[in-house]
């Protein structure tokens, strides 16, 4: 749970914290006490950087859960920064901006970006959206097993048991996010999947509208996935959704 407490552990003889780590990049001080005083009442571990600078060793010493970064940054650009913290890991990001615009969004949703938040916003709409990026990147076990455990498509083949992805017998690097929306494409081969529905599963509810989620993921998993000479992996349908394509069992 979100709001849970979860006391330090002994590992190897060495403490370890296994609170939900967030690490906030923002040099609005204003709104860094904000987040800190709000994250730490819920029990969360807080990470801090005003400037941009440091971040990827906060991301290798800190190993945070959680990443919550303005893209108006006074040390480094932030979409760069999106970009090469999520080349380095498989963190959550959660972009908290000012810039309105929806390429703006797009731009850092193409760079590995979760979610994102513009701002003014609300304490309890930021931690919902913690709670949905945490959910995706810790899913839970399903209580029962898929009728079909390995999915093919062509030289690609999912293993849900493993949550693993190969492409011609070699592995494909998925983020959570990623994983999470061609699962839900895969365990329905053939059939449509609309926009409303991926986005409810995958990112949560409140996000049904949000098509451009679906759109830039969609992209990078096709990036991925598959190649120019393969089979259309995802087949789009226009204003209604995606059909993923897998070989007869």
């Amino acid at each position: 749970m979100l709001n849970s407490w979860r006391p330090p552990t002994q590992q190897g003889g060495r403490q370890v914290d296994d609170r939900t780590a967030v690490l906030i990049v923002e040099d609005d001080r204003n709104i860094v006490d904000l987040l800190r005083s709000n994250l730490l009442a819920r029990g969360h571990r807080v990470l801090v950087s005003l400037d941009g600078t440091g971040v990827l060793d906060q991301l290798e010493e800190a190993d945070p859960d959680i990443v919550l970064l303005d893209l108006m940054l006074p040390g480094v650009d932030g979409f760069e920064l999106c970009k090469t913290v999520r080349e380095r890991s498989d963190v959550g990001i959660i972009v908290l901006s000012a810039r309105r615009g929806e390429t703006d969004k797009i731009r850092a949703l193409n760079l590995g970006a979760d979610d994102y938040l513009t701002k003014p916003f609300g304490i309890e709409e930021l931690l919902a959206r913690i709670h949905a990026t945490l959910r995706r990147s810790r899913p839970a076990k399903p209580q029962h097993a898929e009728a079909t455990s390995v999915i093919t498509a062509g030289d690609v083949r999912i293993d849900l048991d493993a949550e693993s992805v190969t492409k011609a017998g070699r592995r494909i690097h998925l983020t959570p996010t990623e994983y999470a929306l061609l699962r839900e494409l895969a365990i329905r081969p053939g059939k449509l999947v609309s926009h409303s529905t991926l986005l409810r599963r995958v990112w949560g509810p409140g996000y049904e509208t949000q098509t451009e989620y679906t759109r830039v993921y969609v992209a990078r998993l096709r990036a991925k996935l598959e190649g120019k000479d393969s089979t259309e992996l995802i087949v789009t349908e226009p204003r209604a959704g995606y059909r993923f394509t897998a070989d007869a069992t």
